[in-house]
């Protein structure tokens, strides 16, 4: 079948050609910065060299190096071609006008920070174009190339960066700025929106003050409560890695690590990996996501936080028992059974602690912290298709609400096949706050769904029907409040300043299988 083309677009760097899709434009594999190969490893993303003829924009760009198996066994599907050579973009437009003044979502996807890729049927970008949004996916450089510390770089470079994965995010929106308005998007209304690691992206966004000039808005799902990692261990964990590749540490010259194959990083053992988080402490990130919030430094833009009510189906992925955690809460004399009554199976009751204290209490800190800056809203997502409620006892699992967020639950798993027109209906109604959210800096109307305040404990449930209620578990999160703040030695007060650490802060490992 013979795609039908876009119109040609030019933009700053070069002109591109695209195609048409189910009545919207599609611009894919857009270079948002020169290959970060050779001497560009471990470098902030150099600007794209200009070309001088029409590009055809018309597939998906590479996606970074990652286990593939591993990817698709994540729900999010292949990625494609994998390779170092990465930096691309996808744009999904329904008219190519500059002055169309479009709202423009930009996703971050997840994954970890160790596999996904923008082009995956998730994240497909003709639902949300057909509904007057300019839509952007891109690729950032993951695992060991994106996210890397180590003594012979920190001689090079003096303090420079270690979140390379973060500062492509910054090259994308940067395009997004000097392009989008020529594929009818408005560079003044650009909404930031990303689950797990893409969620965590989008917060570190937030603290990056080199990138508050470039967005409006941001929405982060199902964000996990783990600090990033210190760059004085990543160092540590950089230095074990090339050690364990055949370099002596008098050897680590710069010249001699970038060097080494980009395939052989993704052999090494998980510990020398930082993922699922980034690095705190080098030029990117001064300080963790949550001290930044915490200290009000973060973008004063509006924000909205969600997880899901099966968010620790990913759980096997942070490499800890579940059991594991709700005995050290019992070793450390927290009332668990007072804060969940009715829950008398102790599988039962890890699960549910896990989740609270690792994917529900984050939103809640972070929008405790955010409502003194700007406008705040929470959302727990307890949607499940029709035909998979049988086979989700548990609820949402982590990663399943981005088909209902982007409005594509009938283009991937797991309700490709079986997707019914209740579900339809659902999608567009959730796939709407996000749209209305991007047009208009709030979801929905302040009777549909109130802010969460200081004082005001505001939440949407997204069940059916969708149903906002005051102080969601409030006993029990304020409880994991004051046991992390207690424990980490600082003010105890549940609404106030708090440690970035959860109580029982789960082992870090490569969390190979995590849904994008």
């Amino acid at each position: 079948m013979v795609k039908q083309s876009a119109p040609v677009v030019s933009t700053v760097e070069g002109q591109l050609r695209g195609t048409a899709e189910e009545g919207v434009f599609a611009y894919k594999g857009i270079p948002y910065a020169q290959p970060p190969v050779g001497d560009l490893r471990w470098r902030a993303p150099k600007a794209v060299v200009p070309w001088k003829h029409i590009r055809e924009a018309t597939a998906f760009g590479n996606a970074s190096l990652q286990s593939r198996e591993a990817c698709i066994e994540g729900g999010g599907g292949d990625p494609g071609t994998l390779s170092e050579d990465c930096l691309y973009l996808n744009v999904w437009t329904p008219r190519v006008d500059a002055q169309a003044k479009l709202p423009v979502i930009l996703w971050i996807h997840g994954g970890a920070f160790v596999i996904g890729a923008g082009g995956l049927p998730p994240y497909d970008g003709v639902p949300l174009a057909s509904r007057d949004a300019v839509f952007v996916t891109f690729n950032y450089r993951l695992g060991h190339l994106g996210f890397f510390a180590h003594p012979a770089l920190e001689a090079e470079r003096k303090q420079g960066p270690a979140n390379f994965g973060l500062l492509d995010q910054l090259a994308a929106l940067q395009w997004v700025n000097r392009n989008i308005e020529r594929f009818g998007g408005d560079p003044s209304r650009v909404t930031l929106v990303g689950q797990s690691a893409g969620g965590k992206s989008v917060l570190s966004l937030f603290c990056m003050e080199q990138a508050r000039p470039y967005f409006h808005r941001g929405v982060a799902l199902s964000v996990y409560g783990l600090d990033e990692v210190p760059l004085e261990q990543a160092l540590l964990r950089g230095g074990a890695l090339t050690r364990g590749m055949g370099v002596p540490d008098a050897e680590a010259t710069p010249a001699r690590l970038r060097a080494l194959p980009a395939e052989e990083f993704w052999k090494q053992p998980a510990e020398t990996s930082t993922a699922p988080v980034a690095i705190s402490g080098d030029s990117v990130l001064p300080q963790s996501i949550l001290a930044t919030f915490q200290a009000e430094q973060q973008a004063r833009v509006p924000l909205i936080l969600g997880s899901t009510n099966d968010d620790v189906s990913v759980m096997e992925a942070f490499g800890r028992d579940p059991m594991e955690i709700l005995q050290a809460l019992r070793d450390k004399g927290v009332p668990i059974k007072l804060l969940y009554p009715g829950v008398n199976d102790d599988v039962e009751l890890a699960r549910q602690v896990c989740r609270d204290i690792l994917f529900t209490l984050i939103p809640r800190q972070i929008a405790d912290l955010h409502s003194k800056a700007s406008h705040v809203w929470r959302c727990y997502f307890e949607y499940t298709a029709t035909r998979l409620r049988e086979e989700r006892p548990h609820g949402v699992r982590h990663g399943e609400e981005i088909p209902y967020f982007l409005e594509t639950a009938d283009r991937c798993s797991p309700t490709q096949e079986i997707i019914s027109d209740e579900d339809r209906s659902y999608a567009r109604q959730v796939s709407g706050w996000l749209i209305d959210f991007a047009r208009t800096a709030a979801p929905a109307s302040a009777s549909e769904w109130p802010r969460h305040e200081k004082g005001k404990d505001f939440l949407m449930r997204a069940q059916q029907p969708p149903k906002v209620e005051e102080n969601f578990m409030l006993l029990r999160l304020n409880a994991f409040l004051l046991a992390s703040a207690i424990i980490n030695g600082t003010d105890g007060a549940p609404s106030d300043q708090r440690s970035g650490r959860s109580p029982t802060e789960p082992k870090r490992s490569k969390p190979v299988g995590t849904r994008p």
